[in-house]
């Protein structure tokens, strides 16, 4: 993701490892768990399942002749610091026990899955290049992606999904959110072992992206960083804070305040007299509907479960039912509710329907 400023309230160094040897935390309960300091909770990469995923990164750069590989640290999430030409993974994914955690706290876990981590791998390993060789700084760089900034990569953007211009690696065309985000992109699907990018985006104009950053990569093969700054580990990994508090933040990003809106549209949607209480219809199927909106919109389950609640609140506050047989029921209701989802991915609100 873009690069940003993290604050200076961790701890320093070596307050983990003694933490560590005494550390029975996997076996805690979640309410207990929550209690933790992440900081102490004495993370390693080393000997974990991360490790030969990291290696896998560097030997995708030394395939193409790049020497530069750029240290990989534990963090609160996925980064590269501004200026810092480092990555940073979140720390739910070295353990197993965090990974549950994080599961039970926001319905997913970011980067789970080999190819996952690989593909937010390779991204951030595109800022970590940035600022290792200035590449920003270049009058080229700056005609093909546009000008870059310090500034965070926006909450809402109104991406183009059929424009050519961009390519297509992370969800939410997130390549169109920022010019720094449409380099890492770029970076990635070029760096993507296997992948003959100039066939699948032959006749688009991001093609001229790929082969400027092919041109680009190459002039860099065998060359040390021209940006190679000093930096503690601590002063950017943010860890310093209780598994509670870290969620509770988190889930505070996530969420949003739902105006009362829907009203009109759920007394449409559920309109029968009698029958089952439309609340309990969703209750019943609030996975499979998580699951399948979130399928076709790459919209994050945490926020969708919390849509979800809201109507599932108001239904029973209306007092509304749905009837037994009706066999179109379940395609309304997840139309209606891509509906709301894909109207706050353009507009960053959850817009009437109609």
């Amino acid at each position: 993701m873009l690069p940003r400023m993290r604050g200076r309230d961790s701890a320093f160094p070596g307050d983990t490892v003694r933490e560590m040897e005494v550390a029975d935390w996997a076996s805690l309960s979640d309410q207990d768990l929550l209690e933790r300091r992440i900081s102490k909770l004495g993370l390693r990469l080393e000997g974990t399942t991360l490790e030969p995923l990291i290696r896998q990164l560097y030997d995708e750069l030394s395939a193409k002749g790049l020497t530069f590989h750029p240290p990989t640290h534990i963090g609160d999430e996925w980064f590269v610091p501004i200026g810092i030409p480092a990555i940073f993974v979140p720390f739910f994914l070295v353990h197993d026990r965090l990974r549950a955690l994080e599961r039970s706290m926001m319905l997913e876990v970011e980067g789970e899955t080999a190819e996952w981590f690989m593909k937010l791998m390779r991204h951030e390993a595109a800022h970590a290049y940035s600022y290792a060789y200035q590449l920003q700084r270049k009058k080229k760089w700056q005609q093909m992606f546009g000008q870059t900034s310090d500034e965070e990569t926006p909450n809402f953007y109104r991406p183009r999904p059929f424009s050519r211009s961009y390519v297509v690696h992370l969800d939410d065309w997130y390549a169109q959110s920022h010019a720094d985000e449409d380099f890492a992109e770029t970076f990635a699907v070029w760096l993507t072992p296997g992948l003959d990018w100039r066939k699948r985006y032959a006749g688009w104009k991001a093609l001229q992206k790929l082969e400027y950053v092919d041109e680009l990569m190459k002039s860099l093969a065998g060359k040390p960083p021209v940006h190679a700054p000093k930096y503690r580990v601590s002063d950017y990994d943010c860890l310093n804070v209780k598994l509670k508090t870290y969620y509770a933040r988190k889930r505070k990003l996530y969420e949003d305040t739902y105006p009362g809106f829907y009203d009109a549209d759920l007394r449409q949607l559920f309109a029968a007299p009698a029958g089952i209480k439309a609340s309990s219809y969703l209750r019943q199927r609030r996975r499979r509907l998580m699951n399948s909106v979130c399928q076709w919109t790459n919209e994050k389950k945490f926020r969708v479960n919390k849509l979800l609640t809201r109507l599932i609140e108001r239904c029973d506050q209306l007092g509304l039912h749905v009837h037994n047989d009706d066999p179109q029921q379940d395609f309304r209701v997840s139309s209606f509710i891509t509906t709301l989802v894909m109207n706050y991915l353009f507009t960053g609100k959850f817009k009437r329907t109609k």
